[in-house]
């Protein structure tokens, strides 16, 4: 497919979906608490979304039955909303995406429920600042895979371990375009970024060993070990200086 350069309409367009995607997230970060069920949290993003002239990517897309993933604890990614409650001490990561006429935004959290661990505090932190510490590396100066090595190296003094199965990727006209962006260390630098590149880097930290599974609803994807995961996602923008992030 190659990687879709944006011209500025087009940036503008996701700039919106972007923005609300980052207010759902506000939304949701403000109604997580013990007691609360996923799908109440699935029900709010949903409503809040629509309400905005938009759309959820995800409803729908392949067949995934919600608006959000939610996924608690040891879920990694994909996680199905439902009856589920959420309990104090666990941590939960939403992912959303929207879609503003035609073009997407998409943005993951991961939120702690009343009192957590020390360790899983640190892991959400952790999962978060690798991130920023690839998004440093997100300019036309740099190639794609600048941005994974950066990640790795961050992670890599923390005892934690990064999945590899799963990607970032580019976004635009689909919620997922090519260039499929890996989290871990790579031995090829890979394209040059570009002005008008528009990137979701999303890393998926764990707590345990990196190896997954799925579930048996052929969606939800858990850590091997039992241990706790998190996920942290931004949608980016290439420009000629500093990346600029949309769902912030």
């Amino acid at each position: 497919m190659g990687i879709f350069i944006k011209n500025d309409e087009q940036i503008s367009l996701m700039r919106i979906a972007s923005r609300i995607c980052a207010r759902t997230h506000e939304l949701l970060a403000k109604a997580i608490r013990p007691g609360v069920t996923t799908a109440e949290l699935n029900g709010i993003a949903e409503d809040y979304i629509r309400s905005n002239d938009s759309t959820p990517s995800f409803l729908g897309y392949r067949g995934f039955p919600k608006a959000i993933c939610a996924s608690v604890n040891n879920e990694v990614i994909h996680g199905i909303p439902g009856l589920r409650r959420l309990r104090s001490g666990d941590i939960i990561s939403i992912d959303i995406g929207v879609c503003y006429k035609r073009f997407h935004g998409d943005a993951a959290r991961t939120h702690a429920v009343g009192k957590i661990t020390d360790e899983h505090q640190k892991l959400i932190e952790v999962t978060e600042q690798s991130f920023f510490e690839g998004m440093r590396f997100a300019k036309t100066t740099n190639r794609l895979h600048d941005i994974s090595n950066a990640i790795d190296d961050y992670v890599d003094g923390f005892g934690f371990s990064i999945v590899r199965e799963w990607c970032g990727h580019g976004i635009g006209r689909h919620v997922h375009e090519d260039p499929q962006i890996p989290h871990t260390r790579q031995d090829k630098r890979g394209p040059r970024l570009g002005r008008g590149m528009t990137l979701a880097i999303e890393p998926m930290i764990n707590a345990g060993t990196f190896e997954i599974s799925s579930l048996n609803d052929t969606w939800t994807v858990v850590t091997q070990d039992g241990k706790y995961s998190a996920h942290y996602e931004n949608t980016i923008l290439i420009t000629d200086g500093e990346p600029e992030i949309l769902t912030l």
